[in-house]
């Protein structure tokens, strides 16, 4: 019996393989952060940056939005890799909302100056669009990548660590949609930011947590 034990334990142990483990979330995340950098340093080229640094200078809640949206897609990053270890507590999701805070009063504070002030240029329907196709697209790859490298560490709340990084992509396009927005804030601009921000969001949740479900991974092994 004992020599049939040992050999069911080596049959056993003969096709293991030892696990690498996965490096401190704060690092990985700083890894999809450093990629949201090399896309701003590739759009910064093409960007007229005298204008921005100009437009930055002189309307205090443009740069206080974009710290805002920058805020939080650092803040969100962090938690979404923190999230995807199975022994994070979920409080970790409450991370980015100072950012998030900082952001959406900022913008409105954008708005109530579109209002006031006769003229400025607030984004018509027609450049909003082109806003919410920014977000959406640029949000594809930025969402690919962070799923990649969530799912190694197969977290225990999916849904949540996608919603998380979703979060994160939404943020993050957003920052990068500065580069080429030449508007003020409006409600019209501020709806469609909100609508495709949501949308990234969603899509992330159910998409990405389908991916990031335990039985997915089991049924491709």
């Amino acid at each position: 019996m004992t020599a049939q034990i040992d050999r069911l334990i080596a049959d056993l142990g003969a096709d293991l393989r030892p696990v690498r483990r996965l490096s401190a979330p704060i690092l990985r995340a700083a890894g999809w952060l450093l990629l949201v950098a090399t896309l701003a340093i590739v759009l910064a080229y093409f960007a007229n940056l005298p204008a921005i640094a100009h437009r930055l200078r002189f309307v205090p809640d443009m740069w206080l939005a974009v710290l805002g949206s920058t805020l939080t897609t650092v803040l969100a990053a962090i938690a979404a890799f923190e999230l995807s270890f199975p022994d994070r507590k979920p409080v970790w999701a409450l991370l980015p909302l100072p950012g998030l805070a900082l952001w959406v009063a900022a913008t409105g504070m954008g708005c109530l100056r579109a209002w006031v002030i006769p003229d400025t240029h607030a984004a018509d329907m027609a450049e909003a669009t082109h806003c919410f196709r920014f977000i959406v697209l640029l949000s594809i790859p930025l969402s690919i990548a962070m799923i990649l490298m969530i799912r190694r560490a197969c977290p225990l709340r999916p849904n949540l660590t996608a919603a998380t990084g979703g979060l994160a992509v939404a943020a993050a396009a957003a920052t990068l949609l500065n580069f080429f927005h030449p508007y003020d804030a409006g409600a019209t601009d501020m709806v469609v930011h909100i609508l495709a921000i949501g949308l990234v969001i969603g899509a992330n949740r159910v998409l990405g947590g389908r991916l990031l479900t335990p039985k997915t991974f089991a049924r491709r092994l």
